[in-house]
């Protein structure tokens, strides 16, 4: 979820840089100017700092378990491997 307050920040500043004729309308203006921040933000479909964080960390966990099982896997193949070596050295 987007934060309003930082969208209200955005906004100020954006309007600091409305030149000074302009910027007697300041209300309007930065209620327009938060309007089409937060319109934008959402077509972005932007997650927070939490919501990524949890992802970074869901992907890091799933990126240990699949090492562990790539390091299970090639246990397993080298051992199938002597095996076999095994059963054609006796025929």
């Amino acid at each position: 979820m987007i934060n309003p307050k930082k969208i209200a920040f955005i906004a100020r500043q954006v309007q600091e840089y409305i030149p000074k004729g302009l910027r007697e309308f300041g209300e309007d203006i930065e209620k327009k100017i938060n309007q089409i921040l937060v319109a934008q933000l959402h077509r972005m479909d932007l997650v927070n700092r939490e919501e990524f964080d949890i992802q970074v960390s869901s992907i890091n966990d799933t990126n240990k378990k699949l090492a562990s099982i790539e390091q299970r896997l090639t246990i397993l193949e080298k051992k199938l491997e002597v095996k076999d070596s095994i059963i054609i050295n006796e025929e």
